[in-house]
């Protein structure tokens, strides 16, 4: 009769959604990202790095990872009491993948037009990392946490 009582954990907020592989859907894949994450009261500083994370791995899909006909997946997982946000960008492209992580420190390398967009993600999240979309697609996924929260 005194057994204890369960613990029921808050379920993580989750949001999917296909986009076409075109700057258009790049696009709408950040605003998506803004407006979701602000509707589940994440904090602003996780929003603002989330934004950021998601334009550049939405591009790099729409870039590196477009085959015709074929559209890229954003998906936001938010675990609200521990403010960790998860994102997963899922394109076409099985076969070409982004260099792993750490892999685009160049030190004193010119800076050019492009090529900076997962040193950025690099920066913001706490980890990133590439993950194989069967049948032919990868995913690249990055976890953040609240940059206002102390460790």
């Amino acid at each position: 009769m005194n057994q204890p009582t369960p613990q029921l954990t808050a379920p993580h907020l989750t949001f999917t959604q296909l986009l076409s592989s075109t700057r258009r859907g790049a696009r709408l894949a950040r605003l998506l990202t803004v407006g979701r994450l602000r509707s589940w009261g994440a904090p602003q500083g996780l929003v603002e790095h989330a934004e950021t994370v998601v334009a550049e791995l939405a591009a790099n899909a729409v870039l590196h990872g477009h085959l015709p006909g074929r559209d890229f997946r954003l998906t936001l997982v938010f675990d609200a009491p521990r403010g960790r946000l998860r994102i997963d960008v899922t394109d076409a492209r099985g076969d070409k993948w982004p260099p792993a992580p750490h892999a685009n420190a160049v030190p004193d390398a010119p800076l050019g037009t492009g090529g900076r967009g997962l040193a950025l993600v690099e920066a913001l999240a706490d980890r990133w990392e590439t993950l194989p979309h069967p049948p032919g697609g990868k995913t690249v996924r990055a976890e953040l946490a609240d940059p206002s929260a102390t460790p």
